[in-house]
């Protein structure tokens, strides 16, 4: 964490100013690190989604920092906005309403306008959907492509997943509980149905469930059950056998 600074007015900051984009629980509150904690009950401002959301999280840890909401239809009007609190010497954070912000989430625009003028962005690193299934799922973890949610339609995600058919590393996909079996069935008409494939469930939490194996059985076996959560679908490159 970055050393307390002294401002010009003799008063204490307990953070440099910069931007602190923070990782928080994909789920499991107990994957929480206490320096995102710290982070967050020592920034100006912290830059979230859902306040709602957030304002429970930070609630649970006895956080009472100034919410901020950012989202995606706002993003360049608080981004401008967040760099302007950060130039005038305040600590801001930015988080998502689980796990890593910027990954399938908003955040880019300030990150970047941050970088445009030379303001300071620290990671508090921590929880990611995307990585913890790929740590989990048994497919190659050598390397990797992280393409985020497949296209809603049926017929652009047929030729999304015909383009990637052949990558020679593992694909991670998020999908919505709505979506996964139609996204699956696609999958198989690209993919083939004996494609070595992983989907994990509501990793973390309470009901987490895992499917591994030929993409056929494991479309059959998540069709078979309740659709709820959000779900982690990891595709092996084509001459990948368990």
């Amino acid at each position: 964490m970055a050393l307390a600074i002294e401002s010009g007015d003799g008063a204490t900051n307990n953070l440099a100013p910069g931007l602190y984009v923070v990782a928080t629980p994909i789920g499991n509150l107990g994957d929480f690190s206490p320096r995102a904690i710290d982070t967050l009950r020592l920034c100006s401002l912290v830059a979230c989604e859902d306040t709602r959301l957030a304002g429970r999280l930070l609630c649970r840890f006895s956080i009472g920092a100034k919410l901020i909401n950012y989202r995606e239809e706002n993003e360049r009007h608080v981004a401008s906005s967040l760099c302007g609190s950060i130039e005038s010497g305040r600590s801001v954070a930015l988080i998502s309403d689980a796990g890593t912000p910027l990954v399938s989430d908003p955040g880019f625009r300030v990150v970047r306008e941050c970088r445009r003028r030379g303001l300071p962005v620290f990671p508090v690193p921590g929880p990611s959907a995307a990585i913890a299934a790929l740590s989990a799922s048994g497919l190659p973890s050598n390397s990797f492509y992280f393409l985020g949610f497949p296209p809603n339609r049926s017929a652009s995600r047929r030729k999304f997943f015909r383009e990637i058919a052949n990558l020679p590393t593992t694909v991670i996909l998020y999908e919505s509980c709505h979506r996964i079996c139609a996204s699956m069935a696609d999958a198989i008409e690209e993919f083939g149905e004996l494609r070595t494939v992983a989907v994990g469930r509501e990793i973390t939490k309470l009901h987490e469930s895992w499917h591994v194996g030929k993409l056929v059985d494991v479309h059959r076996a998540v069709a078979a059950e309740r659709q709820l959560g959000e779900y982690v679908f990891l595709v092996a490159q084509r001459d990948f056998v368990l």
